[in-house]
């Protein structure tokens, strides 16, 4: 008889560990055990442990929460001391502009909404608010801490992250569209500089769409939180002492600690320290990861967008000769490059077996040890949505992730939108489309 081939080499593998949930986008693990999951239509869901088939329904916020394209409710946060602090965090597309009443586009109780006019846009806002629980259930009615991120087309609100000294980071996209260079010309919604709502805008001076962006750059109207990164009390919504401009008189400007960002959708905290890692979703050419050394240093950087992407120049918005951009291109070190970049044209780590074209940077989380092999103890794990990959920066020797040294840990993953580290220390990742829970284990 033959000898048997030798066994496979161990590698990572993922196992589905929750599912039957509708089109989930974010979890979180609480110190009791529990999963908190929050669907994309407003609906947060509790399971009491791994092995707990039939969550409760803790939250339904159908109602208020816009859930068409990319919008709907994407972040959630539990507070550091839950349960004894019982506090969930949420982050969503809110149905309606700012300040406005709920439902604007859909159908109270509804679950998904539409957009009658898509070409010209439904012009919707953000909502970062504060739950209330009891057990598994939702009590109370929902605190608003911050109605704004005025929000035209896509590339709406993001991840919720508490940082080590017990502040609220909450970041958003630019509200503009993905299909053109989006300065302010399709009625200007939002009613950004220099004309009033309504009045379609056009370079050199337009201030509007993903310009959005920059609006901390211009004094013309009050700062927009669009394409940024806030710090705020979690009690009260307002801007942290410490912050870059916290004594600005604009309260929108107090709460901003970086901005310059087309969508960064997940960021996360490298632990033992006060950097945020924030993954960027890029537009036609290429994904972004940046890297902000401390939000509490008083520095708010700016990631450059719409002037730049991946390290360059944005063509589209060069070529249009906004004055925003130009002046910007005239000061070079007034833009932060990203910490690392990937081209859709190019593979993540040379050779992977991902695949290239469309791409969406999900993510990204750190992995602090467990059964995992050693040389990934603090490596920065992130996603691909569209690529279905999942892969690893692994750190240098002061602990900092470094580019010059990626591995690849899932190459058919499934519709990653979110990842958190689990029981075990494990990485676990959200399936968007499945509507599952998966864990990656090695061996």
């Amino acid at each position: 008889m033959p000898p048997k081939p030798p066994p496979p080499p161990p590698s990572f593998h993922e196992t589905v560990v929750l599912q039957g949930l509708t089109n989930p986008t974010v979890t979180e693990f609480a110190p009791d055990g529990r999963i908190f999951v929050g669907e994309k239509s407003g609906i947060i869901k509790v399971f009491d442990g791994l092995s707990d088939t039939e969550p409760t329904v803790f939250a339904d916020l159908r109602t208020n929460v816009y859930n068409s394209g990319d919008r709907g409710l994407l972040g959630m946060a539990l507070d550091p001391s839950f349960p004894t602090k019982p506090f969930v965090y949420v982050l969503y597309t809110y149905d309606a502009p700012i300040g406005g009443a709920a439902p604007q586009w859909g159908i109270p109780g509804q679950t998904a909404d539409s957009c009658p006019t898509p070409a010209q846009g439904c012009l919707a806002s953000g909502r970062l608010s504060r739950l209330q629980a009891s057990g598994n259930q939702m009590v109370g009615t929902e605190q608003v801490l911050v109605n704004d991120w005025c929000q035209h087309f896509n590339h709406t609100v993001g991840e919720l992250v508490f940082g080590p000294d017990g502040s609220l980071y909450a970041s958003a996209g630019d509200g503009a569209t993905f299909q053109y260079a989006d300065w302010g010309q399709t009625g200007n919604a939002c009613g950004d500089p220099p004309s009033p709502p309504g009045v379609n805008l056009a370079p050199p001076t337009a201030e509007g769409g993903a310009l959005r962006s920059q609006d901390l750059r211009t004094n013309g109207d009050p700062a927009g939180l669009d394409g940024t990164i806030i710090r705020v009390n979690p009690d009260t919504g307002t801007a942290m002492p410490g912050n870059p401009f916290a004594g600005d008189a604009d309260p929108n400007a107090r709460r901003i600690i970086a901005y310059g960002m087309r969508n960064p959708y997940r960021f996360t905290m490298r632990p033992g320290t006060n950097e945020l890692w924030v993954g960027d979703v890029g537009w036609s050419n290429f994904e972004e990861i940046d890297r902000i050394p401390s939000g509490t240093d008083g520095v708010a950087e700016n990631f450059g967008w719409p002037c730049y992407e991946g390290g360059g120049h944005t063509a589209d918005y060069d070529t249009a000769d906004l004055t925003m951009c130009e002046n910007l291109y005239a000061t070079p070190a007034a833009a932060t490059g990203a910490y690392f970049s990937y081209a859709h044209s190019d593979h993540i780590v040379p050779g992977d077996a991902c695949t290239t074209g469309n791409s969406s940077v999900t993510g990204p989380v750190f992995y602090e040890g467990g059964a995992y092999p050693a040389r990934f103890n603090g490596a920065l794990f992130a996603g691909d949505f569209n690529r279905n990959c999942i892969w690893a920066m692994l750190p240098s020797a002061n602990g900092v992730p470094n580019p010059a040294t990626r591995e690849i840990v899932l190459a058919t993953a499934d519709t990653p939108v979110d990842m958190k580290v689990g029981p075990g220390g494990d990485v676990f990742y959200v399936s968007h489309l499945t509507g599952t829970i998966r864990r990656i284990q090695f061996g």
